[in-house]
């Protein structure tokens, strides 16, 4: 059987990049060098759906630099074979230690290459069967052809996008990137009311422009901004004549959030505090406690007052770092799916806050 010509690993590495951009979810599963080398270990083998070869995840660990470099389909053929036995020999320089076929499973494959249509798994087979189990789909791996010239590459690239990424993971991936700021160029913030603020370049500013354009309209009845604030220019503007209508007093020495929203259309107003977090920095308990003292001194309740933690997106390090600091009783919105929030809740009664209630928040 002739097997497909083979890229070096580095070369996969770069082209998964390609294929799966910022925004795509679990793109570090699919994009790491453990993804690359679980592809180029599948290609080694032949392991594609069309042709009824199929991969068992070990043998990814038990692949070594040595043996990658032997190319011909006869010593290609040989491993794919030996690589099932049962063996306790030592392989030297082998990719993984044998128990990590666990993150090659169940990252690479099951929650990345198998979920975005890349990987085919066997049908037929027992959960528990050490029987091989996972093969590159035919699309997929043309993405792979040594033989494609740049531009061929991109069409394809392009083509395998459209028809397996989903629609909301396209729009996801759409947003991502157009929030890649490029050169010197101020980003533009247009108000509820109209005006506009110029921000300094950078993702901290295509977040607040974001919040303030996306998630104001989406979560708020009648929006204004009250505070807009960046890291090089702590005023960036400021709306006096509206705060002080409901009797909020801005004070720049304060220790203000990055961005101030009110909601003026309930018959209380709503005050809405939103962190923008592109490295550090979000709505932890004591920055929840010490805005919140904020809006109690201008006479709020503290029902009338909402806490947001702004990102880019579920799968950047921001969020992954910060997550476990974020405060109970506020939200986390991310600019790569507007439409949605995430809520911490904290169940004070646990009488009055069974799941069922819940679902229906």
């Amino acid at each position: 059987m002739m097997l497909p010509s083979l890229l070096p690993v580095g070369e996969i590495h770069d082209r998964l990049r390609k294929i799966f951009p910022e925004g795509t979810t679990n793109r570090n599963y699919v994009t790491r060098e453990m993804a690359a080398r679980t592809v180029f270990v599948m290609l080694y083998i032949g392991a594609m759906d069309y042709l009824e070869i199929w991969l068992r995840p070990d043998q990814v660990t038990r692949m070594s630099d040595a043996q990658a470099v032997m190319e011909d389909d006869d010593s290609r053929n040989s491993w794919r074979e030996e690589s099932l036995r049962p063996s306790k020999d030592v392989i030297k320089g082998r990719w993984y230690a044998a128990n990590t076929r666990e993150p090659i499973r169940d990252e690479s494959l099951r929650d990345g290459l198998v979920r975005m249509g890349a990987v085919a798994e066997r049908s037929g087979l027992p959960t528990t069967s050490p029987h091989p189990r996972y093969a590159l789909t035919e699309d997929f791996a043309e993405l792979f052809n040594p033989s494609l010239t740049a531009t061929r590459l991109t069409e394809k690239m392009e083509w395998w996008q459209e028809a397996y990424l989903s629609s909301g993971a396209l729009a996801r991936v759409a947003i991502m990137r157009s929030g890649a700021v490029a050169g010197g160029n101020r980003v533009l913030v247009t108000f509820p009311n109209g005006e506009t603020r110029r921000m300094e370049p950078g993702p901290s500013s295509v977040i607040s422009k974001a919040v303030i354009e996306e998630f104001a309209p989406r979560f708020l009845q009648t929006p204004g901004v009250i505070w807009l604030s960046e890291s090089r220019n702590q005023v960036v503007a400021r709306d006096d004549q509206l705060a002080q209508s409901i009797g909020l007093t801005i004070q720049p020495d304060r220790n203000l959030p990055d961005i101030i929203l009110v909601d003026i259309g309930p018959m209380e107003p709503l005050i809405v505090f939103a962190e923008v977090v592109a490295t550090a920095g979000p709505v932890s308990e004591a920055r929840k406690d010490s805005l919140m003292s904020i809006a109690t001194e201008a006479g709020f309740n503290q029902d009338q007052v909402a806490f947001v933690t702004a990102y880019a997106d579920r799968d950047d390090a921001a969020f992954k770092s910060s997550v476990s600091e974020l405060a109970w009783n506020s939200f986390a919105w991310f600019r790569s799916e507007p439409d949605h929030m995430l809520l911490l809740h904290r169940g004070a009664d646990a009488e009055q806050r069974r799941l069922f209630q819940l679902m229906e928040l």
